[in-house]
């Protein structure tokens, strides 16, 4: 269906592809991950519009006549008033109407034959996507997204995870002959992830997936293009087998390049002894001998094991460094609080937050959590108390509220007070930003790069309480995982609004669980409980766990050159990825 062979394409200056390969056969679905600002968005775009693009290579597209897309920035019709039910059907109407349309033209046509052929295709392109049972297909889609409740409430009234879905829905009744999605996860809460998921895996067309989403990866996907590095590797197989597979590769290789290293090295001893021989005694067998060894040791190096494929680009994330008590013994009071637009979302809400806590605020979409992290960052509420000695940072899903787009990333970091351009490149360098991106405007960069960015800012002031709205939403895996690893590590408070599991379960020490207007705390404990019972799979989130731990284990191995031991993990690792599939 899609083949691409050897594409090459690049920025000025920036190369993003270097002769890739990839085919997506007709009934699959394709996910296409990699690391923050490698490309993925581009790529697909490109494969949607190669008439926008000068690449070098072949692009082959067969049997696809329609493509539909669903973009990761979705701007809500706030101000549509039509229900959900005919918003799904008006793709259907349009074309019912213009059928009509070409019936009443034949009826006065002079050249009844030439409306007549645009009428057959008129009704073939209907039949092609079920049309004549759309009402149908719309009922199965919502009850299988978990919406079947909305179809008669106005797309206005629905939440922007409930809307987002109904995007997916409408480009899937449509039937295209690839159907491309950039993230649609983003800001997904869990309700609404389990229907995403539902929906992904029910559909019968081929599918193209950019995610970072872990439960998403775990799920949905029977084929893995991986981008990194100006390359692209894919695999036939579920992610979880791909992941599997590339950690026994590492420590595979690592074993490999340890004996030839081991064989290299027995060489250059030999080699040391022909050239004292050569020294002692003056002849030409003996010079011959040391030239073939020496030659013989160069070819050695360039045929030894080279490192694993796809070297991930792993950010440094580090958020203020603060002493342990840098802060007073409450940070944050909220007392009272309560919020509403068109109806009430939060009423009459108090909680506190200590020193050194970290709290997820945690819920459906549209129930004003967010809403409430901008109030406590504004603080102009009077139920409202930051309390003496505390400095806050905010990390928005807004970008433009925090990063001035329409700067490069060097003067951005420039008005936050650094120096010289040197140490402004060598300090993004650890956020994986090349010294070539330093003129970008920001407005260029992906979600993600965008998102580390503002974590980039945040690292370098004193805030001793960060309020963080989707910290992890368009960050890749490793960009997730060094997160967690930061907000672990740091002294200070952190309230974060998340629908991220992984994260709101490996990082905080409490939940502020948001329902019915109120809002009721719970342990981490409680919380994965919760989850567990209502969403996810206990088991297999445990196992998900252990494989995590393990994953962590070996890479800390192969850091310190202990392939024995990682090993002997990896055969544990196994058991454990067999499990979460079984």
């Amino acid at each position: 269906m899609i083949q691409a062979d050897k594409l090459y394409f690049a920025y000025p200056g920036n190369v993003l592809y270097n002769d890739i390969s990839f085919t997506i056969a007709e009934g699959s679905h394709c996910v296409l991950i990699g690391s923050n600002g490698t490309g993925k968005t581009t790529l697909i775009d490109l494969v949607l519009h190669p008439e926008k693009y000068l690449f070098d290579g072949k692009l082959l597209k067969e049997g696809v006549d329609r493509y539909g897309y669903v973009s990761q920035f979705i701007r809500h019709e706030k101000d549509r008033d039509i229900t959900v039910f005919d918003y799904l059907r008006e793709d259907f109407v349009r074309m019912e109407a213009e059928q009509d349309a070409l019936c009443a033209e034949m009826e006065t046509a002079e050249d009844f034959d030439a409306v007549m052929e645009r009428y057959q295709k008129a009704l073939d392109e209907y039949d092609a996507i079920d049309g004549y049972n759309h009402d149908i297909n719309i009922y199965h889609q919502l009850k299988l997204a978990g919406l079947k409740d909305l179809k008669n409430v106005s797309v206005a009234q629905v939440s922007g995870g409930e809307y987002k879905l109904l995007q997916v829905i409408r480009q899937m009744l449509l039937l295209p002959g690839l159907l491309v999605m950039d993230e649609p996860d983003v800001f997904l809460d869990f309700e609404n992830l389990r229907g995403l998921r539902d929906l992904i895996n029910h559909y019968k067309g081929t599918l193209l997936v950019v995610t970072h989403n872990r439960y998403l990866l775990n799920h949905c996907f029977d084929k893995v293009l991986h981008l990194e590095n100006q390359e692209l590797r894919e695999y036939e197989g579920p992610y979880i087998d791909y992941q599997f597979q590339q950690t026994q590769m590492k420590v595979q290789m690592q074993e490999a390049n340890a004996k030839d290293e081991e064989w290299i090295q027995l060489q250059l001893e030999i080699a040391d002894r022909l050239r004292e021989r050569a020294e002692m005694v003056d002849s030409s067998a003996n010079g011959r001998s040391l030239r073939a060894r020496v030659s013989y040791i160069a070819h050695l190096q360039d045929w030894k094991t080279k490192k694993p494929f796809l070297e991930p680009r792993e950010p440094k994330i580090h958020l203020p460094e603060l002493a342990e008590d840098a802060s007073p013994e409450t940070v944050l009071t909220v007392e009272g609080y309560s919020v509403a637009f068109e109806q009430l979302l939060l009423a009459n809400v108090s909680f506190t937050i200590a020193a050194n806590e970290k709290v997820a605020l945690v819920g459906a979409n549209g129930t004003g959590k967010t809403t409430l992290l901008r109030d406590i960052w504004n603080n102009q509420d009077a139920s409202i108390t930051i309390h003496d000695g505390v400095e806050t940072a905010f990390l928005s899903q807004l970008y433009g509220e925090m990063l001035d787009e329409d700067k490069t990333i060097l003067d951005e970091f420039y008005d936050a007070g650094f120096g010289i351009p040197a140490e402004i490149e060598e300090y993004l360098a650890g956020y994986c930003f090349p010294e070539e991106n330093m003129k970008k405007k920001i407005a260029m960069l992906s979600g993600g790069e965008k998102n580390l960015l503002q974590l980039a800012k945040i690292g370098k002031g004193h805030a001793n309480l960060l309020l963080l709205d989707e910290p992890t939403s368009h960050l890749d895996l490793y960009a997730q995982a060094a997160l967690e690893k930061a907000v672990q590590a740091y002294h200070g408070a952190v309230l974060m609004v998340s629908h991220d599991f992984y994260s709101v379960a490996n990082c905080v020490d409490r939940v502020l669980l948001v329902e019915n207007g109120g809002i009721r705390p719970m342990s981490s404990r409680a919380f994965r409980k919760m989850i567990y019972k209502n969403h996810f799979n206990k088991e297999y989130l445990e196992l998900e766990q252990r494989k995590k731990e393990l994953e962590l284990k070996i890479e800390s191995l192969l850091k310190q050159n202990d392939y024995k031991t990682a090993k002997e993990l990896c055969e544990k690792l196994e058991t454990v990825v067999l499990g979460m599939q079984g």
